[in-house]
Protein backbone atom coordinates (compact mmCIF):
# COMPACT_ATOMS: atom_id res chain seq x y z
CA UNK A 1 0.00 0.00 0.00
CA UNK A 2 1.46 3.27 -0.49
CA UNK A 3 0.28 5.53 1.65
CA UNK A 4 1.05 8.73 0.14
CA UNK A 5 -1.03 8.49 -2.62
CA UNK A 6 -4.36 8.78 -0.71
CA UNK A 7 -5.02 12.02 0.37
CA UNK A 8 -8.76 11.64 1.65
CA UNK A 9 -9.73 14.41 3.33
CA UNK A 10 -12.55 14.48 5.76
CA UNK A 11 -16.07 15.80 4.73
CA UNK A 12 -16.21 19.26 6.67
CA UNK A 13 -12.45 18.83 8.50
CA UNK A 14 -11.80 22.82 8.18
CA UNK A 15 -14.93 23.86 9.27
CA UNK A 16 -15.27 21.79 12.55
CA UNK A 17 -10.98 22.63 12.99
CA UNK A 18 -11.80 26.72 12.71
CA UNK A 19 -14.99 26.43 14.75
CA UNK A 20 -13.08 24.91 17.95
CA UNK A 21 -10.39 27.42 17.46
CA UNK A 22 -12.04 30.72 16.69
CA UNK A 23 -11.84 31.77 20.66
CA UNK A 24 -9.51 28.53 21.80
CA UNK A 25 -11.13 27.25 24.90
CA UNK A 26 -9.89 23.91 24.88
CA UNK A 27 -7.69 23.72 27.77
CA UNK A 28 -8.67 25.19 31.30
CA UNK A 29 -6.36 28.47 30.69
CA UNK A 30 -9.34 29.22 28.25
CA UNK A 31 -7.19 32.12 26.60
CA UNK A 32 -10.08 32.84 24.09
CA UNK A 33 -7.51 33.49 21.15
CA UNK A 34 -8.60 33.08 17.32
CA UNK A 35 -6.24 30.97 16.65
CA UNK A 36 -7.23 30.76 13.42
CA UNK A 37 -5.77 33.76 12.85
CA UNK A 38 -2.60 33.03 12.85
CA UNK A 39 -2.23 34.33 16.55
CA UNK A 40 -1.01 31.63 19.61
CA UNK A 41 -2.96 31.10 22.35
CA UNK A 42 -0.19 29.97 25.99
CA UNK A 43 -0.02 27.27 24.20
CA UNK A 44 2.44 28.66 21.56
CA UNK A 45 0.51 27.21 18.52
CA UNK A 46 -1.91 28.51 16.24
CA UNK A 47 -5.20 26.14 14.50
CA UNK A 48 -2.41 24.35 12.63
CA UNK A 49 -1.35 20.97 13.96
CA UNK A 50 2.26 20.66 14.19
CA UNK A 51 4.30 17.58 14.94
CA UNK A 52 8.18 16.87 15.97
CA UNK A 53 8.50 13.29 15.56
CA UNK A 54 6.66 10.28 15.15
CA UNK A 55 8.74 7.01 15.92
CA UNK A 56 8.59 3.55 17.78
CA UNK A 57 9.49 4.51 21.32
CA UNK A 58 10.63 1.60 23.79
CA UNK A 59 10.78 3.56 26.86
CA UNK A 60 7.21 3.81 28.16
CA UNK A 61 5.97 1.60 30.94
CA UNK A 62 6.09 -2.30 30.02
CA UNK A 63 2.31 -2.78 28.71
CA UNK A 64 2.28 0.25 26.74
CA UNK A 65 5.77 -0.75 25.13
CA UNK A 66 5.09 -4.39 24.99
CA UNK A 67 6.88 -5.77 22.30
CA UNK A 68 6.92 -3.82 18.99
CA UNK A 69 7.11 -0.39 20.50
CA UNK A 70 4.73 2.34 21.62
CA UNK A 71 3.82 3.97 17.89
CA UNK A 72 4.48 7.89 19.60
CA UNK A 73 3.90 11.18 18.03
CA UNK A 74 5.06 13.88 19.38
CA UNK A 75 3.16 17.18 19.28
CA UNK A 76 4.18 20.45 19.08
CA UNK A 77 3.55 23.28 21.87
CA UNK A 78 1.58 22.37 25.25
CA UNK A 79 -0.94 24.21 27.39
CA UNK A 80 1.04 23.44 30.97
CA UNK A 81 4.66 24.71 29.98
CA UNK A 82 6.76 23.12 33.77
CA UNK A 83 9.95 24.76 34.49
CA UNK A 84 11.56 21.27 34.15
CA UNK A 85 10.48 20.28 30.81
CA UNK A 86 12.75 17.54 29.10
CA UNK A 87 10.75 18.15 25.79
CA UNK A 88 11.36 22.01 25.95
CA UNK A 89 12.03 22.18 22.75
CA UNK A 90 8.81 21.49 21.20
CA UNK A 91 6.90 22.67 23.96
CA UNK A 92 8.62 25.86 24.58
CA UNK A 93 10.04 26.98 21.47
CA UNK A 94 8.37 26.07 18.96
CA UNK A 95 10.01 23.12 17.22
CA UNK A 96 8.14 20.82 14.35
CA UNK A 97 6.81 21.33 11.31
CA UNK A 98 2.93 22.02 10.24
CA UNK A 99 1.11 18.80 8.96
CA UNK A 100 -2.25 18.09 7.09
CA UNK A 101 -4.79 15.81 8.54
CA UNK A 102 -3.87 13.15 5.90
CA UNK A 103 -0.26 13.31 6.51
CA UNK A 104 -1.38 12.53 9.86
CA UNK A 105 -2.88 9.85 9.35
CA UNK A 106 0.36 8.50 7.09
CA UNK A 107 2.14 8.90 10.08
CA UNK A 108 -0.49 6.29 11.89
CA UNK A 109 -0.67 4.15 9.35
CA UNK A 110 3.36 3.94 9.19
CA UNK A 111 3.76 3.27 12.82
CA UNK A 112 1.53 0.31 12.48
CA UNK A 113 2.89 -1.08 9.73
CA UNK A 114 6.11 -0.75 11.21
CA UNK A 115 5.16 -3.04 14.12
CA UNK A 116 3.43 -0.66 16.34
CA UNK A 117 1.67 -1.63 19.67
CA UNK A 118 -0.43 1.73 19.87
CA UNK A 119 -0.92 5.01 18.46
CA UNK A 120 0.57 7.46 21.60
CA UNK A 121 -0.27 10.82 21.50
CA UNK A 122 2.01 13.03 23.50
CA UNK A 123 1.11 16.64 24.57
CA UNK A 124 -2.05 17.11 22.18
CA UNK A 125 -4.02 18.96 24.53
CA UNK A 126 -4.37 22.42 22.67
CA UNK A 127 -5.09 20.00 19.30
CA UNK A 128 -7.57 18.02 20.20
CA UNK A 129 -10.27 18.81 17.37
CA UNK A 130 -7.33 18.47 14.45
CA UNK A 131 -5.67 14.82 16.05
CA UNK A 132 -9.29 13.63 16.33
CA UNK A 133 -9.77 14.62 12.48
CA UNK A 134 -6.59 12.80 11.50
CA UNK A 135 -7.11 9.67 14.26
CA UNK A 136 -10.45 9.77 11.94
CA UNK A 137 -8.75 9.66 8.84
CA UNK A 138 -6.51 6.96 9.95
CA UNK A 139 -9.06 4.73 10.87
CA UNK A 140 -11.27 5.49 7.74
CA UNK A 141 -8.05 4.01 5.87
CA UNK A 142 -7.66 1.01 7.82
CA UNK A 143 -5.94 1.85 11.50
CA UNK A 144 -7.15 -0.81 13.96
CA UNK A 145 -4.33 0.04 16.62
CA UNK A 146 -5.75 1.33 20.40
CA UNK A 147 -4.64 5.45 20.88
CA UNK A 148 -3.29 6.40 23.77
CA UNK A 149 -3.46 9.51 25.09
CA UNK A 150 -0.43 10.96 26.92
CA UNK A 151 -0.48 14.03 28.87
CA UNK A 152 0.30 16.71 31.77
CA UNK A 153 -4.15 16.03 33.04
CA UNK A 154 -4.57 19.49 32.88
CA UNK A 155 -7.57 18.86 30.59
CA UNK A 156 -11.23 20.46 31.31
CA UNK A 157 -13.76 17.81 31.50
CA UNK A 158 -15.11 18.95 28.23
CA UNK A 159 -11.70 18.29 25.93
CA UNK A 160 -11.76 14.46 28.01
CA UNK A 161 -15.17 14.00 26.68
CA UNK A 162 -14.34 14.94 23.40
CA UNK A 163 -11.24 12.28 23.50
CA UNK A 164 -13.94 9.77 24.56
CA UNK A 165 -14.31 6.90 21.87
CA UNK A 166 -11.45 8.03 20.34
CA UNK A 167 -8.42 7.37 23.11
CA UNK A 168 -8.45 3.79 24.66
CA UNK A 169 -5.21 4.23 26.78
CA UNK A 170 -4.79 7.14 28.83
CA UNK A 171 -1.02 8.21 30.14
CA UNK A 172 -2.12 10.92 32.54
CA UNK A 173 0.60 12.61 34.89
CA UNK A 174 -0.77 13.64 38.83
CA UNK A 175 2.24 15.78 39.21
CA UNK A 176 0.73 17.80 42.22
CA UNK A 177 -2.02 18.25 44.66
CA UNK A 178 -0.56 21.30 46.57
CA UNK A 179 -1.12 25.19 45.21
CA UNK A 180 1.63 26.47 46.13
CA UNK A 181 4.15 24.17 44.17
CA UNK A 182 1.50 24.20 40.97
CA UNK A 183 1.48 27.83 41.16
CA UNK A 184 5.30 28.29 41.29
CA UNK A 185 5.61 25.71 38.72
CA UNK A 186 2.71 25.74 35.80
CA UNK A 187 1.43 29.23 36.86
CA UNK A 188 -2.25 27.76 37.68
CA UNK A 189 -3.78 27.39 40.99
CA UNK A 190 -6.38 24.68 39.72
CA UNK A 191 -3.73 22.21 38.41
CA UNK A 192 -4.25 19.72 41.12
CA UNK A 193 -8.38 20.01 41.26
CA UNK A 194 -8.39 19.72 37.39
CA UNK A 195 -6.11 16.83 36.88
CA UNK A 196 -7.75 15.02 39.37
CA UNK A 197 -11.40 15.41 37.64
CA UNK A 198 -9.82 14.51 34.51
CA UNK A 199 -8.63 11.14 35.92
CA UNK A 200 -11.55 9.96 37.63
CA UNK A 201 -13.58 10.64 33.78
CA UNK A 202 -10.53 8.82 32.27
CA UNK A 203 -11.22 6.00 34.90
CA UNK A 204 -14.83 5.33 34.07
CA UNK A 205 -14.42 5.90 30.53
CA UNK A 206 -11.54 2.94 29.92
CA UNK A 207 -11.42 0.10 32.14
CA UNK A 208 -8.13 -1.80 32.37
CA UNK A 209 -8.06 -4.93 30.07
CA UNK A 210 -4.87 -6.30 29.54
CA UNK A 211 -4.08 -8.97 27.07
CA UNK A 212 -3.37 -12.49 28.37
CA UNK A 213 -0.37 -12.76 26.17
CA UNK A 214 3.51 -12.46 27.31
CA UNK A 215 4.36 -9.79 27.17
CA UNK A 216 1.54 -7.81 28.56
CA UNK A 217 -0.17 -5.22 26.42
CA UNK A 218 -2.70 -3.17 28.05
CA UNK A 219 -5.67 -2.62 25.29
CA UNK A 220 -7.50 -0.27 27.40
CA UNK A 221 -7.45 1.54 30.98
CA UNK A 222 -5.68 4.26 32.49
CA UNK A 223 -1.70 4.49 33.59
CA UNK A 224 -1.23 7.27 36.18
CA UNK A 225 2.39 8.88 36.21
CA UNK A 226 3.59 10.38 39.24
CA UNK A 227 7.44 12.45 38.92
CA UNK A 228 9.08 12.53 42.07
CA UNK A 229 10.62 15.99 42.52
CA UNK A 230 13.76 16.18 44.33
CA UNK A 231 13.33 17.50 48.05
CA UNK A 232 9.65 17.13 47.73
CA UNK A 233 8.59 13.53 48.99
CA UNK A 234 5.64 14.81 51.19
CA UNK A 235 4.20 15.76 47.51
CA UNK A 236 4.63 12.79 46.56
CA UNK A 237 2.89 11.26 49.85
CA UNK A 238 -0.18 13.78 48.87
CA UNK A 239 -0.19 12.52 45.67
CA UNK A 240 -0.06 8.67 46.49
CA UNK A 241 -2.95 9.09 48.99
CA UNK A 242 -5.20 10.18 46.61
CA UNK A 243 -4.56 7.61 44.33
CA UNK A 244 -5.13 4.72 46.92
CA UNK A 245 -8.05 6.54 47.42
CA UNK A 246 -9.56 7.10 44.17
CA UNK A 247 -7.91 4.76 41.49
CA UNK A 248 -6.41 1.47 42.97
CA UNK A 249 -7.64 -1.49 41.58
CA UNK A 250 -9.26 0.76 38.61
CA UNK A 251 -5.72 2.30 37.26
CA UNK A 252 -2.36 1.62 36.75
CA UNK A 253 0.04 3.78 39.13
CA UNK A 254 3.44 4.68 37.89
CA UNK A 255 6.33 6.10 39.87
CA UNK A 256 8.81 7.85 38.28
CA UNK A 257 12.48 9.04 39.72
CA UNK A 258 13.93 10.53 36.25
CA UNK A 259 13.81 13.94 37.44
CA UNK A 260 16.43 15.34 35.80
CA UNK A 261 18.41 19.05 35.50
CA UNK A 262 17.26 20.56 32.30
CA UNK A 263 18.87 23.38 30.79
CA UNK A 264 18.43 26.05 29.89
CA UNK A 265 15.16 25.86 31.29
CA UNK A 266 15.46 24.87 34.68
CA UNK A 267 18.23 27.32 34.85
CA UNK A 268 16.43 30.51 33.79
CA UNK A 269 13.64 29.34 35.26
CA UNK A 270 14.86 29.25 38.95
CA UNK A 271 11.66 28.30 41.01
CA UNK A 272 13.34 28.21 44.07
CA UNK A 273 10.49 25.64 45.25
CA UNK A 274 13.02 22.64 45.20
CA UNK A 275 16.18 22.12 44.31
CA UNK A 276 17.14 21.64 40.73
CA UNK A 277 19.65 18.13 40.95
CA UNK A 278 18.91 14.08 40.50
CA UNK A 279 16.71 12.46 42.84
CA UNK A 280 19.55 11.05 45.39
CA UNK A 281 19.92 7.62 47.14
CA UNK A 282 18.38 8.80 50.58
CA UNK A 283 15.54 9.49 48.52
CA UNK A 284 14.90 7.01 45.95
CA UNK A 285 14.94 4.31 49.16
CA UNK A 286 12.02 6.51 50.72
CA UNK A 287 10.45 6.16 47.56
CA UNK A 288 11.09 2.31 47.57
CA UNK A 289 9.28 2.46 51.05
CA UNK A 290 6.10 4.43 50.02
CA UNK A 291 5.96 1.69 47.37
CA UNK A 292 5.47 -0.84 50.34
CA UNK A 293 3.54 1.10 52.14
CA UNK A 294 1.16 1.99 49.44
CA UNK A 295 0.49 -1.59 48.12
CA UNK A 296 -0.89 -0.42 45.04
CA UNK A 297 -3.01 -2.97 43.01
CA UNK A 298 -0.97 -2.03 39.79
CA UNK A 299 2.15 -0.31 39.77
CA UNK A 300 5.37 0.48 37.92
CA UNK A 301 8.96 2.06 39.36
CA UNK A 302 11.80 3.50 38.00
CA UNK A 303 15.33 2.28 38.99
CA UNK A 304 17.67 5.36 40.11
CA UNK A 305 19.72 6.48 37.30
CA UNK A 306 21.35 9.51 37.72
CA UNK A 307 22.44 10.18 34.15
CA UNK A 308 21.07 12.61 31.54
CA UNK A 309 22.35 10.45 28.24
CA UNK A 310 18.53 9.62 27.45
CA UNK A 311 17.24 13.55 27.42
CA UNK A 312 16.14 14.00 23.84
CA UNK A 313 17.34 16.81 21.24
CA UNK A 314 15.01 17.11 18.82
CA UNK A 315 16.98 18.69 16.84
CA UNK A 316 18.60 15.78 15.68
CA UNK A 317 16.82 13.25 13.45
CA UNK A 318 17.26 10.63 16.05
CA UNK A 319 15.85 13.15 18.71
CA UNK A 320 16.89 9.57 21.39
CA UNK A 321 19.57 6.61 21.86
CA UNK A 322 18.75 4.14 19.56
CA UNK A 323 18.18 1.46 22.14
CA UNK A 324 15.37 3.50 23.69
CA UNK A 325 13.46 4.52 20.02
CA UNK A 326 12.95 3.97 16.31
CA UNK A 327 12.34 7.20 14.06
CA UNK A 328 9.97 7.05 11.21
CA UNK A 329 9.50 10.64 10.68
CA UNK A 330 11.07 13.76 11.51
CA UNK A 331 10.25 17.59 11.44
CA UNK A 332 13.35 18.24 9.13
CA UNK A 333 13.18 15.69 7.19
CA UNK A 334 9.48 13.77 6.68
CA UNK A 335 9.67 9.95 5.64
CA UNK A 336 11.90 8.16 3.51
CA UNK A 337 11.03 5.18 1.38
CA UNK A 338 13.38 3.11 2.88
CA UNK A 339 10.79 3.44 6.37
CA UNK A 340 8.12 2.12 4.91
Amino acid sequence: MDLFDDKTQLTGTERTTEAAYTSCTLCPRRCGINRTEGKTGFCKETAELKIAVACLHFGEEPPVTARGGSGTIFISGCNLSCSFCQNYQISREGMGRTVSTAEFADMCLVLEDAGAENINIVTGSHAIPAIAEGIAAAKKRGLKLPVCWNSSAYESLEAVEMLAGLADIWLPDLKTLNTQLSSALFGVKDYGKTARAAIKRMIELSPLHFTDSEPEKILSGVIIRHLVLPGCLENTHQVLDWLKENADGKACISLMSQYTPVHPVSADSDNGVFPDRFINQAEFEAIQNLIYEYDFSHLFYQELENDDSWLPDFNRIQPFSNALAKPLWHWKKGFTRAEL
